[in-house]
């Protein structure tokens, strides 16, 4: 990953990220433009309450193509009614006229409290103040990745170049998240551009694949937001030649590098959880079929006995085992190794299901470490998952219980 590069290093990417009066201390407007029409992609969350941004977008990129995202913070503009779709088709329609772009090329996205009247003018003036700063300079694309932020403590940014059948592809990517983060496609948001060439339904099942693997795989408090959403821009300004198959070489590059991307800004929302003291890596290894490995892995990193029992440096087996089996997936215990520890070091606390004997004040004291992990190898097969979470401190019960006042 290229830390010193970011959005505006991808060819034909302009960027700028302001503030607006929304947010008190923070920049809260954040515009990603395309200087050429982009093949885009997206996913969305699967909450059936809907923020009205997404239920625009969504409208938006049924003919998978865009030029512009734009993104307020501060706002969830969800559960607001009419004056909140009017407001999200605001944001579109009068960037789009600045731009002399349609404003079906337009991706809204919004985050913030959920519930309260979206201040439409505020933004709207946001975006006519703003849309003519857009620039290729490098620091535009930290201030766009700053202002998609609430609660984070940090800007979330990556970056890739490769190379794919000898042309150089540029990938960088920008995430927000650290509260209500379940997805399931937290508040959680994600904007990625390439300037590959790629066709439209290849990048669509690509972008829902690595979803799978990445995002839909990360948990911080069990809470799947109104406004997640996933979205990549791939304007094929390298001029490669389009990518239309899977068996093309450059294809297979591609993904294997936005995957690398989409776990790296993965890892970054967890490590920033609300309250968190601790970031968990779980594995389960040697199923029966990827998808009970998943589910088993939801189960485990969601669980709020297994958060405490981590926060608490305390080795109760018997709460991750007891999360596996809640599941909805079958698997044989009698079968099941359970190692719990550090990144560096694991102990077995549970061999082809009969407990070990093992050390507790050693134990406590291996949890103490900031990078924890957990691994369940089910021996029933050769299927894996892996998924990353945090603990649940005291810390995050505080911050939510007075969030909106």
């Amino acid at each position: 990953m290229t830390m010193n590069k970011n959005l505006t290093n991808v060819r034909g990417i302009k960027c700028w990220g302001a503030h607006t009066g929304v947010k008190s201390l923070r920049r809260d407007l954040t515009l990603i433009y395309s200087e050429v029409p982009a093949t885009t992609a997206a996913v969305f969350t699967q909450n059936k309450v809907l923020a009205e941004p997404i239920k625009l977008t969504r409208e938006h990129l049924k003919d998978h193509n865009a030029r512009l995202i734009i993104c307020n913070a501060g706002n969830a503009n969800a559960c607001t009614g009419e004056q909140g779709a009017q407001g999200a088709l605001a944001m579109a329609q009068t960037a789009a006229e600045m731009l002399n772009i349609q404003p079906e090329e337009v991706v809204v996205a919004s985050t913030g409290i959920i519930g309260e009247p979206f201040p439409t003018g505020e933004i709207v003036e946001g975006i006519r103040q703003n849309i003519p700063k857009l620039t290729k300079k490098q620091a535009a694309g930290s201030f766009a990745a700053n202002a998609i932020l609430t609660t984070d403590t940090f800007a979330k940014e990556g970056f890739l170049e490769f190379q794919a059948e000898g042309y150089q592809i540029n990938l960088a990517g920008i995430a927000k998240g650290s509260g209500m983060i379940h997805p399931n496609m937290a508040t959680m948001l994600a904007f990625i551009v390439c300037d590959i060439a790629i066709d439209k339904k290849l990048l669509q099942e690509t972008l829902k694949e690595c979803t799978d693997e990445t995002f839909n795989m990360i948990t911080v408090d069990g809470d799947t937001s109104t406004n997640d959403m996933v979205t990549v821009m791939a304007n094929g300004m390298a001029q490669n030649e389009l990518i239309t198959s899977r068996k093309d070489p450059a294809y297979k590059i591609f993904r294997e590098k936005l995957l690398e991307l989409m776990t790296h800004l993965a890892k970054l929302i967890v490590s920033d959880g609300e309250g968190a003291s601790k970031f968990i890596e779980y594995r389960v290894v040697k199923a029966r079929t990827k998808a009970i490995a998943r589910r088993i892995v939801r189960a485990i990193s969601g669980s709020t006995l297994v958060k405490t029992a981590m926060y608490g440096r305390d080795p109760n087996w018997g709460r991750v085992v007891g999360a596996a089996g809640n599941a909805g997936v079958a698997f044989d215990y009698s079968k099941a190794d359970l190692f719990i520890g550090s990144a560096q070091t694991q102990v077995k606390v549970l061999d082809r299901g009969v407990p070990t004997e093992i050390n507790r004040s050693a134990m406590k004291k291996l949890l103490r470490e900031p990078d924890l992990m957990i691994t369940l190898d089910l021996h029933d097969g050769k299927a894996k998952a892996t998924g990353w979470g945090s603990d649940l401190t005291t810390d995050y019960v505080l911050f939510n219980s007075v969030y909106t006042t």
